[in-house]
C-alpha cells in the first residue's frame, strides 16, 4: 500500500507523549452558546482556542493540526481519550473510534457547539467517560464558510444570531466533493479519514423542506447498500436503538424528511447518500455512517441540546455494541471483494416500506398575496400524528462482473492521485506487458446543462464491452480488487456508477475525437474501401435504409470512417481495463 509522506508524518505527531504539555487550570469552560442562552455560535478562532485550551488543561484531550483548507487554515482533529493514547494504530487494537464531522455547512452549526460541550463535559466528569470508545471531531470543516460569515443568508433558520455560509474559500459545496476531491479540504479529510479508520461516523447537520414537530431527524446510510450482516446490523439494531434511547430521554425523533414543496403526511423516500456525500464516502470503508439534521425552525437552543443528546446515545451504542461492529466490518471487508457482481445503481423498492407514526402539522395550499399562485402554508396550531410509508429499502438496477484486477495507464495522473490519497494497493508494470483485458467503450452518457459543483456532471452513462489483448507501458498500474478498497475502486472505476470519476468528467478528453478527415480526401479512400469489402459494403447499404442517415452525406462519410483503421482507438474507448476473474 502506498503511504505518502504527510501521512507518516501524521502517524508520527499522533503518537507524540502528551506529558510534555504544559497544563493550566481555572479556565472558564463556559461556551459562547451558553452565555448568550442558546442563541449564538463562535466564530471559528474562538473554537480554535477553546479546544487549545481543553488540551492544555485536560490531558485526555488532544488537538492537532492535519492538513490545509482552500481558506489557507489547517483542519484540525480534536480527539477525546481517557487513556491519554493517542496512536490511531494503537487505539484500534482495543477500541472502537466514533468520528464527528462538523461545519461542514457553517451556517448549519449546531454539532459544533454540541461537540464543544459534549467535549468539555466528559473531561469535567459531568458525564461518565466512554470506556471503550475514543471520540475524535473536525470543530468546523469548512473553515472558509465559517470565516464568511453573516445573519441573512439562512433564510429558513430559526437562529443562531449570526453563523457561517454554506460554500467553502472557492464556494465549494463541501458535501459533494469527498469522491472528485476539487478541494483541499476534501483531501485532508481523506487523510485524516484513513489515519483515523472510525468504525462510527456522525456528520452534523440542519434540515430544509418541510416543517413538523421533531427537533431532530436522523439520516442513516442506506442500508441495502451495505450488503449483508453490515446492512442488517445499521438498519435492525442501530438505527431503532438509537430512536430507543432518545426517547427514554424524551426526544423524538424521526427519519430524516426528504419532501420539498409538498407536505409529508402521505410518507416519503429515504434520501440516496451516493459517495458524493459525506455518508456515502465513509461507508466505502464499511463505516457505520449517519448524518444528523435538526429541524431548521425550532429555536436554536433545543437544536443544540438535541444534537448533544443524540451523540451521547450513539457513543452509548457503540460502547455496547462495539466488538460486534468491529467484527461485522472486518467480516465485510472479506466478504466483500469475494462477490462475483456488485451494484453500481439502484432504484426504491416500492414492494417494501417502513410505517411509523409521523408528528407533523396540517399544510394547506392557499393563494399567495405576492404571486397570486398557490403556496404551501403549514399551520402549527394544528398538530397532527399520521401513519406514514417511509420507503426505505432500495433495490439495484444494474450491476458489474467484479474484476481481478483494474488496469490504468500511467499518463491518467489525475485519477492515480485520487488512489493514492484514499490509499488504494497497487503494482507497477516493470516492463511493457501484453495482457488479456476487458474494454469499455462509452455508448451514451447524459450532461447536466448547468455546472454542477465545477463540473458539467454526466449521468444515465452505458457502455458497450468487448476483449482484446493490449500491450502496456511500463509503469501502468496493476490494481487489484481484493483489498480494503474495494468498494471505493468500483465506485470511481466504473463508469455507469454515479459517481464514478467517468460521470465527474475526469476522462472527458476521450469523449472528442482528435483526428477526422477532409471529405474530398476520404470520398475516394472510402469509395476504394468499399470496393474492397463486400461485408462492411452490404452494412452500409443496410444503414442506408434510414431515410435521415441517406439523406446526409456526411454522416454516411463518417459511418465509414467509423469502420475503418484510419478512426482512432481512443475516442470513446474508456481508459481504465479489467482483469477478469
Amino acid at each position: 500500500m502506498r503511504f505518502t509522506v504527510l501521512t507518516i508524518s501524521i502517524l508520527i505527531i499522533f503518537s507524540c507523549n502528551t506529558s510534555e504539555k504544559k497544563y493550566v487550570e481555572n479556565i472558564d469552560f463556559t461556551t459562547i452558546f451558553e452565555k448568550s442562552d442558546g442563541t449564538e455560535t463562535p466564530t471559528y478562532p474562538e473554537v480554535i482556542t477553546y479546544y487549545k485550551n481543553l488540551s492544555e488543561t485536560y490531558p485526555e484531550i488532544n488537538i492537532q493540526e492535519i492538513g490545509m483548507t482552500d481558506s489557507g487554515n489547517p483542519l484540525h482533529i480534536i480527539t477525546l481519550n481517557p487513556d491519554k493514547e493517542f496512536n490511531f494504530e494503537k487505539i484500534r487494537q482495543t477500541k472502537r473510534i466514533l468520528l464527528i464531522n462538523n461545519g461542514i455547512h457553517p451556517g448549519e452549526s449546531d454539532g459544533i457547539d454540541a461537540t464543544m460541550l459534549l467535549f468539555r463535559d466528559i473531561a469535567k466528569g459531568t458525564i461518565e467517560a466512554p470506556k471503550n470508545t475514543v471520540l475524535v471531531a473536525i470543530p468546523i470543516y469548512n473553515i472558509g464558510g465559517a470565516l464568511n460569515r453573516n445573519t441573512g443568508t439562512r433564510t429558513n433558520q430559526n437562529g443562531p444570531k449570526a453563523y457561517g455560509f454554506r460554500g467553502n474559500a472557492r464556494n465549494y459545496d463541501l458535501n459533494r466533493d469527498f469522491i472528485k476531491n476539487d478541494t483541499k479540504n476534501a483531501q485532508t479529510f481523506a487523510k485524516i479519514f484513513h489515519v483515523v479508520q472510525p468504525d462510527v461516523f456522525i456528520d452534523n447537520h440542519v434540515s430544509n423542506g418541510a416543517d413538523y414537530q421533531y427537533t431532530l431527524t436522523h439520516l442513516f446510510t442506506q442500508h441495502n447498500k451495505l450488503n449483508g450482516a453490515l446492512g442488517n446490523y445499521l438498519h435492525n439494531e442501530m438505527h431503532p436503538k438509537l430512536e430507543a434511547s432518545l426517547t427514554t430521554k424524551n426526544w423524538d425523533i424521526t427519519p430524516y424528511v426528504n419532501v420539498w414543496g409538498t407536505t409529508p403526511d402521505k410518507g416519503w423516500t429515504q434520501f440516496m447518500d451516493s459517495p458524493r456525500y459525506s455518508t456515502g464516502y465513509t461507508t466505502l470503508w464499511n463505516t457505520l455512517g449517519m448524518m444528523v439534521e435538526t429541524h431548521m425552525l425550532k429555536p436554536y437552543k433545543p437544536r443544540v441540546e438535541g444534537t448533544y443528546e443524540l451523540m451521547k446515545s450513539m457513543i452509548d451504542i457503540t460502547e455496547k455494541d462495539g466488538e460486534k461492529i468491529r467484527s461485522l466490518r472486518e467480516q465485510a471487508f472479506t466478504d466483500l471483494p469475494k462477490q462475483k457482481t456488485y451494484p453500481v445503481n439502484w432504484k426504491v423498492d416500492t414492494t417494501k416500506a417502513t410505517k411509523f407514526n409521523f408528528k407533523g402539522y396540517d399544510g394547506t395550499y392557499i393563494d399567495s398575496e405576492i404571486t397570486g399562485a398557490k403556496r404551501l402554508k403549514y399551520d402549527q396550531n394544528k398538530p397532527y400524528t399520521k401513519e406514514v410509508r417511509y420507503q426505505n429499502y432500495f433495490t439495484p438496477t444494474s450491476e458489474i462482473k467484479i474484476p481481478n484486477a483494474y488496469v490504468i495507464p500511467k499518463g491518467w495522473w489525475n485519477v492515480i492521485e485520487k488512489l493514492d490519497l484514499n490509499q488504494i494497493s497497487y503494482k507497477a508494470l516493470e516492463k511493457d506487458s501484453t495482457i488479456s483485458v476487458e474494454v469499455y467503450h462509452i455508448v451514451e452518457y447524459k450532461s447536466r446543462k448547468t455546472p454542477y459543483e465545477g463540473h458539467y456532471l454526466h449521468y444515465s452513462t452505458t457502455i458497450s464491452k468487448s476483449k482484446e489483448t493490449i500491450t502496456f507501458n511500463k509503469g501502468d498500474l496493476i490494481i487489484p480488487t481484493n483489498q480494503k478498497g474495494f468498494r471505493y475502486l468500483t465506485e470511481t472505476l466504473e463508469p455507469e456508477a454515479p459517481d464514478s470519476f467517468f460521470n465527474w468528467n475526469f476522462f472527458d478528453t476521450i469523449l472528442q475525437q482528435k483526428e477526422g478527415f477532409s471529405p474530398y480526401v476520404w470520398e475516394d479512400k472510402a469509395l476504394e474501401l468499399l470496393k474492397n469489402d463486400e461485408k462492411l459494403k452490404q452494412q452500409f447499404e443496410e444503414k442506408k435504409k434510414d431515410t435521415t442517415f441517406a439523406k446526409n452525406w456526411y454522416a454516411q462519410l463518417d459511418w465509414i470512417h467509423k469502420q475503418s483503421d484510419a478512426y482512432e482507438k481512443a475516442h470513446m474507448r474508456y481508459p481504465v481495463y479489467r482483469i477478469l476473474k
